[in-house]
């Protein structure tokens, strides 16, 4: 018999999911929030990210003995937020503003259980290569860009654009490791629970 409190996952991200399981963490039920994810007018990236995080935690339904993990990554280039792209004409777009630049990925981690609620953000920065029209076509023909923040994802195959990161890898993909199991035993989930 085990008093584990129930892992609500709030976000349909499988690299979320595969993030969690390097912590040895496999949510009890996957409940992806919907919110509006429009950024108000002029808000900064960082405040913009840290509200999605919090409001997607707070907008999925749970029991008060459960513990809810949402998160929130956002793409910064200067104050412009470069969210999910709504095409590949958008996609294209970002990346060409990124290529050749350093930018700011920000994920905002929210773990909410009953009315309480621990955050964090983390802030990583990125350098784009350059990147030739080659370059940006065979990659906007995989796809590969759909539903990601800046119209790219570091663990796939933009990972050849991206010869420089300082910060944490695992926040760029979508779920700083670190500081989520933090947040997660601030919670009072026990994430180092030895084999009975």
């Amino acid at each position: 018999m085990t008093d584990t409190p129930r892992l609500i996952l709030g976000s349909g991200s499988p690299r979320r999911r595969e993030l969690l399981a390097q912590l040895g963490v496999v949510a009890d039920d996957i409940r992806p929030p919907d919110i509006n994810e429009d950024p108000h007018k002029s808000e900064a990236p960082g405040p913009y990210c840290v509200r999605l995080a919090r409001e997607k935690a707070q907008a999925i339904p749970s029991d008060p003995s459960e513990i809810v993990l949402s998160a929130d990554t956002t793409v910064a280039l200067g104050r412009r937020i470069l969210g999910k792209p709504r095409d590949a004409g958008e996609a294209a777009e970002f990346l060409t503003k990124l290529s050749g630049r350093r930018h700011r990925v920000i994920t905002a981690v929210a773990v909410r259980k009953g009315d309480q609620i621990w955050e964090r953000d983390v802030v990583t920065q990125v350098k784009m290569k350059n990147l030739s029209n080659e370059e940006l076509n065979a990659y906007l023909a995989t796809n590969d860009w759909q539903g990601k923040a800046g119209g790219y994802a570091i663990q796939g195959p933009a990972g050849a654009f991206i010869p420089w990161i300082n910060g944490s890898f695992t926040a760029v993909v979508g779920l700083p490791l670190a500081e989520t199991a933090n947040l997660l035993l601030s919670a009072g989930y026990p994430l180092y629970k030895a084999e009975s």
